[in-house]
C-alpha cells in the first residue's frame, strides 16, 4: 500500500499538470489568427495567479524533507513568480494586454505542464525515458525565453505605472524606499539571481541525464 506522503505528492503534482494544462489550452487560441496575445491575462491570469499561489506548498515539501530540495532554493523560485504575477501584473492592468504576459503565460504553462507530470510519473516510479529527457531539456529555451522577454520586459513596462501611483507606498515608505526603487533593484538582481537557477538546473540536466543513459546501457 502507497504511503500518505506519496499519495499525497501524486495528488497534488498531478492536479498542478492539470491545472497549467488547462492554462496553456486557454492560451494557445491566442496564437490563432488574427493574433490576440493581448489577452493572455483574461484568459489565464486568474487560474495562473492561484497555481502559482499555491506553489508555495512546494517550500513547505523542502522545508519538511518530503522532497529532496532545499526549502531556500524552493522559496526563492516561488517568491520570484509571484511577486511578478500578484505585485506587479495583477495590480497594473495597462501591463496585462502586453505581448510580454503572454510570452511569459505561454513559457511557464509548457515549462510547468512538463516538470509536474515528471514528478507525478516519477512518484509512480513509471515516468518514461523521453519525459526526463523533455524535463531536463524544455528548460534551455523556455527559461531565458519567460525570463527575458517575458518578466524582465514586463517589470520594465510597469515602472511608470508604478512611479505615477506610489503602489506600495504604506509598506515602502517603513523601509525608507519607493516600490518603484526597489523594482528597479529587482531587475538589476534579476539576470544575476536567474543565472545562478539557471546553471543549477544545468548541473541537474548532467546528473539526472547521465542516469537514465546509463539505465538504457545497462
Amino acid at each position: 500500500m502507497a504511503r500518505p506522503s506519496k499519495l499525497y505528492l501524486l495528488s497534488y503534482n498531478s492536479l498542478q499538470s492539470l491545472g497549467w494544462f488547462i492554462a496553456l489550452i486557454r492560451l494557445l487560441p491566442c496564437l490563432a489568427p488574427p493574433l490576440s496575445v493581448h489577452s493572455a491575462y483574461a484568459v489565464a491570469g486568474d487560474l495562473i495567479c492561484f497555481l502559482q499561489t499555491c506553489a508555495i506548498l512546494e517550500t513547505v515539501h523542502a522545508a519538511i524533507g518530503l522532497v529532496p530540495t532545499g526549502p531556500l532554493l524552493a522559496f526563492l523560485q516561488w517568491a520570484g513568480r509571484t511577486h511578478f504575477v500578484l505585485a506587479v501584473v495583477r495590480q497594473i492592468p495597462e501591463v496585462q494586454s502586453s505581448p510580454s504576459v503572454f510570452i511569459t503565460f505561454i513559457a511557464w504553462s509548457i515549462s510547468e505542464v512538463i516538470r509536474y507530470s515528471h514528478y507525478a510519473l516519477t512518484t509512480l516510479k513509471v515516468c518514461p525515458a523521453w519525459l526526463t529527457y523533455l524535463r531536463y531539456t524544455a528548460f534551455i529555451p523556455l527559461y531565458p525565453i519567460g525570463v527575458g522577454p517575458g518578466e524582465m520586459w514586463t517589470m520594465y513596462q510597469a515602472l511608470s505605472f508604478l512611479k505615477e501611483r506610489n503602489l506600495y507606498a504604506g509598506f515602502f515608505e517603513k523601509l525608507s524606499i519607493s516600490y518603484h526603487s526597489f523594482l528597479m533593484g529587482v531587475l538589476v538582481c534579476y539576470p544575476f539571481l536567474w543565472l545562478k537557477l539557471y546553471l543549477h538546473v544545468f548541473k541537474q540536466r548532467k546528473s539526472k541525464l547521465g542516469k537514465v543513459d546509463g539505465k538504457k546501457r545497462a
